[in-house]
């Protein structure tokens, strides 16, 4: 066995979530992805097995285990069903404002109801003409004495319609930019609530994904988080934390396509043997598995500095999320080839898997927005060239 960072505990709860996901999980995915319905049956089968309780503290109802554990989990999941992995990684998503900036009130009413996964949750912060660029949204909410009258629309909103609780982010100064943005938590029966459009999907299919509208949609002053205009901070701490989530569901993808590869190429033989043993084969696994061990050396390292509190995220996090997401779309191509033209037939769980990977590129922030955040954050620092001073 090879370098293992994981604890004897930590290794235990992998491994109960590893053959949950191989004989719960796997043979529902095909399904999901024809039948493009959220699978409840997955959220019953996480609360009995309490797994949505992953991200939570223990005085919440939660396990306490950490965000390491949460990223391994959803990765384990992510190698048989991309939805169902999605559907852990929006419960640290939707709940990461409440648990990082959250007053205590707040969090004894909603915490406990996400960590039992009674409710799930969702984080509205995109909009039809804003969604790299926060400063540009529309959404504005106006106080009226006791509680804030919310108008605008939200696009691209993982968890439409399925979730209770959404976070969503309007601007309380419109004239401010990032500094006039604030962010409320909103349930689903508040008056003007209501969700729109739910998107048909290339990928990820099981998972919904839709409008949502916030029609003078009221909401209690005491269901603002901090004070106005702390919404684009929030907002920023919460990617920061949850693009790893997004990283595990990419490396998750990117796994099961290299260990479906491997099998199939193990058994399918031409000219007299299997096709992992002909050279031009054999170099694609290579590369598929070496992939991915970097990536998850990126994302367990993401994953131990939320947990020791390492601060700041932001250029690490962008990095495991680029990195696994580029895996995860490289290394399903690669498995399509290899399995040839059953490569492309939906009989074969690998064309689900590519067309699953490329979300991983896209949401919680594209690839070319990690690529500008990296090269943000190295402009920085203050890091001394070997090669100063040498003409």
């Amino acid at each position: 066995m090879g370098y293992e960072p994981l604890s004897e505990e930590q290794r235990e709860i992998r491994d109960l979530i590893r053959a949950l996901a191989r004989e719960r999980i796997a043979p529902r995915a095909a399904e999901i992805d024809e039948s493009a319905e959220f699978p409840w049956d997955m959220v019953e089968l996480f609360r009995e097995h309490e797994i949505l309780g992953l991200p939570f503290e223990e005085r919440f109802g939660g396990t306490g285990t950490g965000t390491l554990m949460v990223l391994v989990a959803i990765e384990e999941i992510s190698k048989v069903c991309a939805t169902t992995g999605l559907i852990l990684a929006l419960q640290e998503l939707g709940s990461l404002a409440i648990r990082n900036d959250g007053s205590e009130e707040q969090k004894q009413r909603y915490l406990p109801r996400l960590a039992s996964g009674e409710w799930l949750p969702a984080y509205a912060l995109t909009e039809a003409g804003s969604g790299s660029d926060a400063a540009a949204m529309r959404s504005e909410a106006r106080r009226v004495d006791g509680e804030y009258v919310v108008n605008g629309a939200k696009r691209f909103i993982t968890n439409a319609g399925v979730a209770s609780l959404y976070v969503v982010f309007a601007k309380t100064d419109p004239t401010a930019g990032h500094a006039g943005i604030s962010a409320f938590l909103v349930e689903s029966d508040s008056p003007g609530f209501e969700v729109g459009r739910i998107e048909p999907k290339m990928g990820i299919k099981g998972s919904t994904t839709g409008e949502i509208f916030l029609n003078d949609c009221r909401v209690p002053v005491e269901n603002r988080l901090l004070e106005e205009g702390d919404g684009f901070r929030v907002a920023m701490r919460v990617l920061d934390r949850s693009r790893p989530g997004i990283a595990a569901q990419a490396l998750g993808i990117a796994q099961g396509a290299t260990d479906y590869a491997l099998s199939y190429a193990k058994t399918r033989e031409t000219m007299g043997k299997p096709i992992a043993e002909h050279q031009l084969i054999s170099a694609k696994l290579a590369e598929m598995e070496t992939r991915c061990e970097a990536a998850r050396g990126l994302l367990y390292k993401v994953g131990m500095a939320i947990d020791e509190g390492v601060e700041p995220l932001t250029k690490l996090s962008a990095m495991t999320k680029l990195f696994c997401g580029d895996t995860a779309m490289e290394v399903t191509t690669e498995a399509v080839q290899i399995l040839g033209g059953y490569g492309y037939m939906k009989e074969y769980p690998v064309e689900r898997m590519m067309r699953d990977a490329k979300i991983t590129q896209i949401y919680e922030g594209t690839q070319e927005i990690q690529r500008i955040v990296i090269a943000r954050e190295m402009l920085r620092e203050n890091r001394a060239s070997l090669l100063a001073g040498v003409a």
